[in-house]
């Protein structure tokens, strides 16, 4: 996978963070994931296809998850596990769909998303690709962001 083609998904992330829930984060150095584990608790995948196939997920300590959701709800007293779930789907969708508009070389779908939560889920990147992980953090929180993208 050539790695130029992170940098969508990168400036997608912090752009997302900053537009929906008025907060800075800051990506770490990106490194090649090893284990099929998710870095965290709760992820949200979106699977990518077209003459690219692969997927992003977001991958967060469950409080952390919560520190952001709060944020782009404009910060109730509680939210339920739906809203969770809910609100890490949109954030995965909005970057997958953010991400998507600077990949004008590659005719590209995103589905919808699927958020998994617990401890130890599987995440599988695309066969014969490998995966991309780039760790993020902010006032809030902090978070890991997947990609696994093969081209044709």
């Amino acid at each position: 996978m050539d790695v130029s083609y992170i940098n969508p998904f990168i400036i997608a992330t912090t752009s997302c963070f900053s537009t929906m829930m008025s907060t800075d984060i800051h990506p770490g150095d990106p490194s090649l994931k090893t284990h099929p584990y998710p870095t965290y608790d709760i992820s949200g995948v979106i699977g990518l296809s077209g003459s690219a196939q692969g997927s992003i997920s977001l991958s967060f300590p469950l409080q952390d998850a919560e520190n952001f959701v709060k944020l782009m709800l404009s910060n109730p007293p509680f939210i339920s596990e739906e809203e969770m779930s809910d609100g890490v789907g949109e954030i995965v969708n909005i970057i997958a769909g953010n991400a998507k508009q600077h990949l004008t070389n590659f005719d590209l779908s995103i589905s919808l998303p699927n958020v998994i939560i617990g401890k130890k889920h599987t995440l599988a990147g695309q066969s014969g690709s490998p995966t991309i992980v780039v760790p993020f953090s902010g006032d809030q929180g902090k978070f890991a962001m997947e990609v696994s993208l093969k081209t044709r």
